[in-house]
C-alpha cells in the first residue's frame, strides 16, 4: 500500500462519518403548536395576560440579559470559548436528566409521543410490520448482488486486471463505473421491493406506514454511502478498488467504515423519529446525543489504533524523498496527522451540537464535495503518472534522424509531470477549501483581481509551453544537421562547431526571452530591470576584465576559423585534440588522456594540424658506406608498396617528395622526404611509410647505423694506423674489430 492511499485512509475515514454526524440532529427538539399560538392570539383575554407574563419575564431577566450582552461584546475569545464549552456541557448534562425523567414516567406509563399515550401494543406493531419490510428488502437486496456477483463483478474485475487496449487507469475507472452503477440498480430495486411490501403486504393494503417510509429512505441513503464506499475500498474485488490497497487493508477500512455509516444512518433516520413518535421527543434527543457521542469515541479509537502504523508509513516514504523540504513536511505530518484527525472530529461535534440546523446541511455537502475532490485528485494523478510518467518512445525512423530528441523528452517528463501534480495538488486543496467556505473560487474568479490574475497563469503557463516548444524544435533541427545519417551527410568540422555554439547561445538567448516576456505578462515593469542589467553588465565587465578578453578572443578565434571540434592543435604549449569548444575556453585531451581548459585569453598562437592537408616529414640516416642513389631507390620502392596499400592509398594526396641528403652527421648520412596526406592522417601515413623503409633497407643490405666509434693507434704519416682487433679467449671467438 503506497503512502497516498495510506494518508487518505484517515481522512476517508472522517469524511464518511461527518455526515452521518451532522444528520444526528435533524430529528431533535419538539414542534411547536402553531394552532393552539394562534388560538390564544384570538382570545383577547389570553393575549393581554400573555403580554403582562412576558414584561414579567423581562424585568426578571433583566440582570441576565445585561451579563449576557456584556459576554457578547467580551471579544475574549477564551471567555466565548468557556462559554461555548458550558453551553454544550449543560445542554448534554440536561438531556441525561430528561432522560431519566423519560424513562421514569415510562415506568409508570405516563409518557406520550407524537401519536398520544404511549402504547407497548401498538409499539410492537409497529416493529413487526417493520421488521417484515426490513426482512423483505434485504433479502432482495442480499439475493441480486449475489445473483450479479460471479456473472458481473467478476468479469469486471478480470478485465480492469488483465485487459488490453487502454491505459490501466483509465479501464479500472471505467470497470469501477460499471460495477457501480449496477450497485445502484441492486439498491433501486430492492427499494422498489421494500416498497411493495410496505404497501400492499404489510399493515393497510395500498397505505405505506410511516415507519416503512422512515426505513427505505435510510436503506436507499445509507446503501448508496456504502456503495460509494464499495467504490474505493473494495473487498472482495481487486480490479474494482480506486485505491491501490491490498485486500487485508481494503477489507479493515471498509468493515469499520461501513459500520459507523449503518449504526449512524439507521439510528438518526429510523430509530430516532420512532421514537418520537412512540415513546417521547427527550428520549429521542438523548439517544441522539449517545450516538454522536459514541461516534466520536469509535472514530478516536481507530485513529488511535492506526496512530504508529501510519505514522511509520509516513516516515518511509519521507526517507525516499529527495527535497528537504517534503522530508520536513511529511515527518512533520507523520507527528501530527493524529491530532488533525481527532481535531476535526471534534470540530465537526461541536458544531452539529451547537447549531444542529445549520451544521447539517454545510458538513454534509461539504464533506461529499471533498471526498469527490480528493478521490478525483487521486485518479487525475494516477492517470497522470501512467500516461506520461512512462519512458516515451519514437519509432525507429525518426531515432536514427534525431538520436538526442527520445532522450531529451525523457528527460522533461519527471519534471513536467511534477508540475501538473503540483497543480492537481494545488486544485485539490483549493476546492477543499472552498467547500468549506473557507474561500470563495467563484466569487474570487468573478472579480476583476482574480480575472487578470487568472489570466496572467494561463499567458504565462502558454509562454513556457511554447518556449519549450521552441527549443525541442530548434535544438532537433541543429542535432538533424548534426546527424551524418541524414542531410548532406557527415558535417564539416566547422559546421559542428559553428552549430553547437549557436545551440548554447540559443539556449541563454530563449531562456532570457522567455524569463522577461513572463516577467511582463505577470505585470513587473522589465525597462528597469534591462537597464539594471545593462548597468551591471558594465560593471561586470570592468571588473571581469580577464572574461572580457576571453569572449572576444574566442569570437575571433571563431570568425578566423582557426580551429574545430576534433582538431589536433597546439595551444598555450598543449598538443592535443579538441573537444570541447565554448565562447570563452576550449577543451584540450592530450596524448596521455589528461583533460586541458584553456581559455583563449591565454592563447597567443593556435597551431592546427587539421587544415587542407598535412606533410609527413621523414629524415632516414644511412651508412657512409652505403651508396646514396641507391638509398634513395630504396625510399622510393617504400613509398610506392605504401601507395598500393588499399588502406594508405586514399589518405595518400602526392607523389614522394626527395628533398636529398640534408646533413653529413658523425655517423650517418641523412636523407629528408616529405609525404603529402590528407589532414590529420600524416601520423597513421609516417607510421606506415617507416615500417616499409625499414623492411626495404634491411632487404638491400643497407645500413641504418647507430651511434659507433672507430680506434686507431698512431702511425706514421704515410701510413695509417691498422685498427685494433680484439679476440675472446675464453670460448676463441673473433668479437669484431
Amino acid at each position: 500500500m503506497n503512502l497516498t492511499t495510506k494518508l487518505l485512509l484517515p481522512l476517508l475515514w472522517l469524511l464518511c462519518a461527518a455526515p452521518l454526524m451532522a444528520q444526528s440532529q435533524s430529528q431533535t427538539g419538539d414542534a411547536p403548536s402553531y394552532t393552539a399560538l394562534a388560538d390564544l392570539l384570538e382570545n383577547e383575554q389570553s393575549r393581554e395576560k400573555l403580554i403582562g407574563e412576558l414584561r414579567a419575564l423581562a424585568d426578571a431577566s433583566a440582570p441576565a440579559g445585561t451579563e449576557a450582552a456584556e459576554v457578547a461584546t467580551d471579544p475574549s475569545a477564551t471567555r466565548q470559548l468557556a462559554q461555548t464549552t458550558r453551553a454544550i456541557a449543560e445542554g448534554i448534562g440536561d438531556q441525561f436528566t430528561g432522560l431519566a425523567s423519560v424513562l421514569n414516567d415510562l415506568a409508570e406509563g405516563q409518557v406520550a409521543g407524537d401519536n398520544g399515550q404511549f402504547s407497548m401494543s401498538i409499539l410492537l406493531e409497529a416493529t413487526l410490520n417493520l421488521s417484515l419490510v426490513i426482512l423483505a428488502t434485504l433479502l432482495v437486496f442480499l439475493v441480486l448482488r449475489r445473483l450479479v456477483g460471479p456473472l458481473l463483478f467478476s468479469r469486471l474485475d478480470h478485465w480492469s486486471l488483465h485487459g488490453a487496449g487502454s491505459t490501466p487507469v483509465l479501464r479500472r475507472m471505467l470497470c469501477v463505473a460499471l460495477a457501480a452503477a449496477m450497485d445502484v440498480l441492486i439498491v433501486g430495486l430492492a427499494y422498489v421491493a421494500g416498497n411493495l411490501v410496505a404497501t400492499f403486504l404489510v399493515g393497510q393494503t395500498g397505505e405505506q406506514t410511516t415507519q416503512a417510509s422512515l426505513f427505505l429512505n435510510a436503506f436507499m441513503v445509507i446503501e448508496l454511502l456504502k456503495a460509494g464506499l464499495r467504490m474505493v475500498f473494495s473487498r472482495r474485488y481487486d480490479g474494482l478498488r480506486l485505491l491501490p490497497l491490498n485486500a487485508t487493508e481494503a477489507s479493515y477500512w471498509n468493515r469499520r467504515m461501513a459500520l459507523l455509516i449503518g449504526l449512524l444512518g439507521y439510528g438518526v433516520m429510523v430509530a430516532e423519529p420512532l421514537i418520537t413518535i412512540h415513546i417521547s421527543a427527550a428520549l429521542s434527543q438523548s439517544l441522539n446525543t449517545m450516538l454522536m457521542l459514541t461516534a466520536f469515541i469509535y472514530a478516536a479509537v481507530i485513529i488511535l489504533k492506526n496512530r504508529r502504523r501510519l505514522a511509520e508509513v509516513i516516515r518511509t516514504h519521507a526517507e525516499q524523498r529527495r527535497l528537504t523540504t517534503s522530508k520536513l513536511s511529511l515527518h512533520l505530518l507523520a507527528r501530527t496527522w493524529h491530532l488533525l484527525a481527532l481535531g476535526y472530529f471534534a470540530v465537526v461535534l461541536v458544531l452539529v451540537l451547537l447549531s444542529p440546523a445549520k451544521a447539517l446541511p454545510f458538513v454534509l455537502f461539504a464533506t461529499l464535495k471533498t471526498l469527490g475532490v480528493i478521490v478525483v485528485g487521486i485518479l487525475l494523478s494516477t492517470l497522470l503518472g501512467q500516461t506520461i510518467g512512462r519512458r516515451i518512445h519514437l519509432s525507429d525512423d525518426l531515432r536514427r534522424k534525431l538520436p538526442l530528441l527520445e532522450a531529451r523528452l525523457n528527460s522533461y517528463v519527471p519534471n513536467a509531470l511534477r508540475f501538473l501534480r503540483f497543480l492537481v495538488l494545488a486544485g485539490v486543496i483549493l476546492l477543499s477549501l472552498n467547500a468549506w467556505h473557507i474561500v470563495d473560487l467563484a466569487t474570487w474568479s468573478a472579480s476583476e483581481a482574480g480575472g487578470v490574475l487568472m489570466g496572467r497563469i494561463i499567458a504565462v503557463a502558454l509562454i513556457l509551453a511554447v518556449s519549450a516548444t521552441i527549443w525541442v524544435i530548434l535544438a532537433s533541427l541543429i542535432e538533424h544537421k548534426l546527424n551524418p545519417e541524414t542531410g548532406t551527410g557527415m558535417p564539416s568540422a566547422r559546421t559542428q562547431t559553428l552549430l553547437s555554439l549557436f545551440r548554447s547561445a540559443l539556449a541563454v538567448l530563449l531562456v532570457t526571452m522567455t524569463v522577461m516576456i513572463a516577467l511582463s505578462e505577470l505585470g513587473i515593469n522589465i525597462g528597469p530591470l534591462i537597464a539594471g542589467a545593462g548597468v551591471l553588465g558594465l560593471a561586470i565587465g570592468f571588473g571581469a576584465q580577464k572574461l572580457v578578453q576571453d569572449v572576444i578572443t574566442g569570437i575571433f578565434i571563431q570568425i578566423e576559423n582557426a580551429m574545430n571540434t576534433g582538431d589536433v592543435v597546439t595551444l598555450g604549449g598543449i598538443t592535443g585534440t579538441a573537444e570541447k569548444l565554448s565562447i570563452r575556453s576550449v577543451g584540450i585531451r592530450d596524448l596521455s588522456g589528461t583533460y586541458h581548459i584553456i581559455p583563449f585569453s591565454s592563447v597567443d598562437t593556435v597551431s592546427n594540424y587539421m587544415r587542407d592537408f598535412a606533410y609527413h616529414v621523414g629524415e632516414y640516416r644511412v651508412s657512409y658506406r652505403e651508396n646514396i642513389d641507391d638509398a634513395i631507390t630504396h625510399l622510393q620502392n617504400a613509398f610506392d608498396e605504401l601507395v598500393a596499400d588499399p588502406e594508405q592509398k586514399p589518405y595518400v594526396l602526392e607523389a614522394l617528395e626527395v628533398a636529398g641528403v640534408i646533413a653529413l652527421a658523425d655517423s650517418s648520412v641523412n636523407i629528408r622526404v616529405r609525404i603529402m596526406t590528407a589532414p590529420g592522417m600524416q601520423w597513421a601515413v609516417g607510421r606506415a611509410y617507416n615500417r616499409l623503409v625499414k623492411m626495404h633497407f634491411e632487404q638491400a643490405g643497407i645500413e641504418i647505423p647507430y651511434p659507433q666509434s672507430t680506434v686507431h693507434f698512431e702511425g706514421s704519416r704515410q701510413h695509417a694506423a691498422p685498427a685494433v682487433q680484439l679476440a675472446a679467449e675464453a670460448d676463441g671467438r673473433d668479437t669484431g674489430t
